[in-house]
């Protein structure tokens, strides 16, 4: 069965997922919140700017109109940065279709609400929409899924039916969907990742080896899974794609930009001089202040977290931030 799918965010990441829905025969209508962006699409069937060299199949239709994206809809996608989310959402909120499910594939921590992007949505649409709305979670680089390189992810829905009704819009021999209901799993998953991927990058850019990339995963993990636990997720779920996989991915894969963050501060350059140099987002950065503030308001120990908190936020210098990791207090490792 085939839908009408509006995609709101026309990045890296909401275009290699445009492009694998109308792939499949659904029909797109990709929204860029500019117009000469969503007109340059439209005319060279590619995104040149964030997703050079896939063409993009005649189902799909970019616009930078968003009721005119919205229009004629029977499912929703939002790939939008989690810090304009809002935004989007309150503008977008009046032409939801009736009735349709959305699927969230943005990850971060909103900074001045810390909350999670489902709590945004809570925010933003009305009340009888938020059963229907899933998010998606796992090990994903836009670029590989637009080339079609197998892929498996995972869709949290409070609502089976609405999972299934993703995961079946979404898969292909290419793509492997699985469900879940741990909504907040997923979500504080796909947002710390990113934080520990900074960390693996800093780590990679002062030269130490694979015994402290393997490290940096492993205790990232710990604490990624104590807070999300803290805050009623399911531990096996920070074992599967939405946590381990994702997280494994963003530490040791080229195409992460987090990492690559990282991997430039560990070289010694500001903060501001990278990021002056990236076109996309590192949604790493902003959730790293976000997952400190969050961690300290639920009590949580999360001591590679506060690292990179002073590291980008209080100009503490990577080898100082790694000599005060490698000397906390000893501990059993389950503690």
């Amino acid at each position: 069965m085939t839908h009408t799918i509006a995609v709101l965010g026309a990045g890296a990441w909401g275009t290699a997922l445009a492009k694998a829905l109308s792939d499949k025969g659904h029909s797109v209508h990709l929204w860029s919140w500019q117009k000469p962006h969503a007109d340059a699409i439209q005319r060279d069937r590619a995104n040149q700017e964030f997703l050079p060299g896939f063409e993009l199949a005649p189902t799909l239709r970019a616009t930078s109109d968003l009721a005119d994206a919205l229009s004629g809809a029977d499912m929703v996608l939002t790939a939008v940065p989690t810090h304009v989310l809002r935004e989007v959402l309150g503008k977008a909120a009046p032409h939801l279709p009736k009735g349709a499910p959305i699927l969230s594939v943005s990850k971060g921590i909103e900074i001045s609400t810390l909350k999670v992007v489902s709590g945004i949505f809570e925010d933003c649409v009305p009340k009888e929409a938020l059963d229907r709305v899933a998010y998606l979670g796992g090990p994903s680089f836009a670029k590989e899924v637009a080339a079609g390189m197998p892929t498996a992810v995972v869709v949290a829905c409070t609502s089976h039916e609405v999972a299934c009704q993703w995961q079946e819009a979404l898969a292909t021999d290419r793509l492997r969907v699985y469900t879940t209901d741990d909504v907040i799993g997923i979500e504080l998953g796909g947002a710390l990742k990113n934080v520990i991927a900074i960390a693996a990058g800093v780590s990679d850019g002062l030269g130490f080896g694979h015994n402290s990339r393997a490290a940096l995963i492993t205790r990232g993990l710990a604490e990624m899974t104590r807070l999300a636990t803290k805050m009623g997720a399911h531990p096996l779920t920070l074992a599967g794609l939405g946590g381990m996989g994702d997280l494994v991915l963003t530490c040791t894969g080229d195409l992460s930009r987090n990492r690559t963050v990282g991997l430039e501060l560990g070289k010694g350059r500001k903060l501001d001089d990278i990021l002056a140099g990236m076109t996309q987002v590192a949604e790493g950065v902003r959730t790293t202040k976000a997952a400190y503030a969050l961690a300290q308001r639920e009590g949580c120990e999360m001591p590679i977290t506060d690292a990179m908190y002073r590291i980008l936020y209080e100009g503490q210098s990577p080898l100082e931030a790694t000599v005060e990791l490698m000397t906390r207090r000893k501990r059993a490792e389950r503690d």
